[in-house]
Formats: C-alpha cells, structure tokens, sequence
C-alpha cells in the first residue's frame, strides 16, 4: 500500500513540475490586433449619417463644404438641423 502511494505522489509531482515548465517557457505574447488606419468620417447634410469621406459625395456651397451620402440627397439638399 504505501508502495501505491508513493507511486502516486511521484507521478503527481512530476505532472506538477512539467505543468510549471511548460508554462514558464511560453512567453507571454499579447495578441493586438493590426494597426488599421482610420479614414476620416464626414455626416451626410442630409440625413445626418456618418460614413467615411472617400465614399461621400461633396458639394461646395455659400456655406462651405456640405458633404452627402447619396446623390438623392445631394440633390434635396440639406435637411433640418434639429436632429
């Protein structure tokens, strides 16, 4: 019985200690993620949604640069300025 025993406690020890190795040798890497460059994004003068300058359409007024997501909404103009 106590041959078991120290059977068990050996092979628990050495799972033990080969568990700690493996860890120790992993070094710890922190996974980021890939630099992705932000485009600029502009809001539509009419409808007031966001989407990103190169995919808007721009109109020059007396007001200054409008930008608009569709060019329906270009040609409505701009809308209220209460949203």
């Amino acid at each position: 019985m106590v041959r078991l025993l120290l059977w068990v406690v050996l092979i628990g020890a050495a799972v033990y200690f080969f568990k700690r190795m493996g860890k120790r040798s992993a070094p710890d890497r922190k996974t980021e993620p890939p630099e992705i460059a932000a485009e600029p994004m502009v809001r539509c003068a009419h409808c007031g949604v966001h989407l990103p300058r190169d995919r808007a359409l721009s109109l020059e007024s007396n007001v200054g640069k409008q930008w608009y997501c569709s060019q329906t909404h270009m040609e409505q103009g701009p809308g209220s300025r209460d949203r």
